[in-house]
């Protein structure tokens, strides 16, 4: 059976190809510039990655060429071999706590919290309308960034902040890559080969969030209402005082949406170091002796040693603190340093094992009191799984 794994941006489509239930991958790429000129695709097979130069008009060009593909390439004889398509949403808010068929009264919901990520759920509802339009007889489903959150307490996700505004504004910790955060854990999980543990990943990318998880269920992430609160991001402020934004509006007269864009935009790494909201070219700023590079960096492992202990504490200890995205799983750097300010803990890192990158593979040694482990994060095949769950249920 072929499960596709979906992401729709405003001018892009991600897409991965799985056979279920071996989890093979068939075929991945994407589709660039969708409506805008100089659009292009790449699609990767057999090891090999392969760019065309395309017109993409909108989002249903870019499925209709899929299909071709597909087809050309002998993946599929038939659109009916497409049994189900899954489309990542980034913000489901309260109403959605797992994986749903993609319903018209679902999509409306979607639609309602546009609000929220405006950058991400209108795009996906043209995501999915596309393929329904393409592809009408594969089942489509939503598979929601903040659903993996959704067990979180009242008192893990309420702001102090007028309770009204929770009620008529739905102003709340919502969390994020929590798509990411269920695969590495369950991952984990098998590593373990037990269920009953208490888990503390680490989803470290140009966007970033760790995830306090115990028996399997979220029980705080660091990640809010959107996606800037929390750690120290590529180019998101996170955590700060709040009176800092009345503060510099007034000061320099931005409006609203100036300061937003500062804030997700113009902070983290690159606020700090004025050079690049890579953590590469950070790396490299700090060899070169460039010291806004150490301080940005200083900061940003200070953030994440802060999440991972208030997380220690708040689950009453930890069984594995696991490092996954492109920064987690590819750092060795921010690894390290992460983990020897956690020695407090008893965590010993095994420097050899930690020199890798994007690799499974435990890097601490036998005696520390916490394993510490980098999985690299799948969030596509996650999503191809949920898909194929549903399908299976008819």
């Amino acid at each position: 059976m072929i499960i596709l794994s979906v992401n729709a941006g405003s001018s892009s489509l991600k897409f991965t190809g799985f056979e279920m239930p071996s989890e093979d991958i068939l075929i991945s790429g994407v589709f660039e510039r969708i409506g805008i000129d100089n659009s292009f695709y790449t699609i990767k097979l057999n090891g090999e990655k392969i760019r065309k130069e395309k017109s993409l008009p909108d989002h249903k060009v870019a499925f209709q060429i899929l299909i071709d593909e597909l087809t050309n390439n002998k993946i599929v004889s038939s659109l009916d071999e497409i049994k189900g398509i899954g489309h990542r949403i980034v913000q489901g808010g309260a109403y959605f706590n797992k994986t749903e068929i993609a319903t018209d009264e679902v999509i409306e919901k979607i639609e309602e919290l546009s609000s929220l990520a405006p950058l991400h759920n209108p795009a996906a509802i043209i995501g999915i309308k596309a393929a329904k339009d393409v592809m009408p007889n594969a089942l489509q489903t939503v598979v929601f960034d903040t659903a993996f959150h959704q067990t979180m307490k009242e008192e893990e996700f309420m702001y102090a902040v007028p309770y009204t505004w929770y009620k008529e504004f739905g102003i709340r910790k919502y969390g994020a890559h929590g798509t990411s955060h269920k695969y590495v854990s369950q991952r984990m999980n098998e590593i373990l080969g037990r269920m009953d543990t208490k888990l503390i990943t680490c989803h470290i990318g140009n966007g970033a969030s760790i995830c306090a998880i115990e028996n399997g269920k979220c029980v705080d992430t660091s990640m809010g209402l959107t996606p800037n609160a929390g750690l120290i991001m590529g180019s998101r402020c996170g955590d700060m005082d709040a009176t800092v934004v009345t503060y510099a509006m007034e000061k320099t007269g931005m409006s609203p949406k100036e300061m937003n864009d500062v804030l997700n935009k113009q902070s983290g790494l690159l606020g700090i170091s004025g050079i690049s909201n890579d953590s590469r070219d950070i790396e490299d700023g700090i060899k070169n002796g460039n010291e806004r590079c150490l301080l940005a960096q200083n900061m940003y492992v200070k953030r994440i040693v802060e999440y991972i202990a208030k997380y220690y504490v708040l689950l009453g200890g930890c069984d594995a603190i696991i490092f996954t995205a492109g920064v987690g799983e590819n750092s060795v750097m921010t690894r390290k340093q992460v983990l020897d300010k956690l020695a407090i803990l008893g965590i010993k890192v095994d420097n050899e094992a930690n020199e890798v990158r994007g690799i499974e593979q435990k890097i601490t040694t036998d005696d520390s009191k916490i394993p510490a482990y980098i999985i690299p994060t799948n969030e596509e095949l996650m999503i191809a799984k949920d898909t194929y769950s549903l399908v299976l249920q008819g």
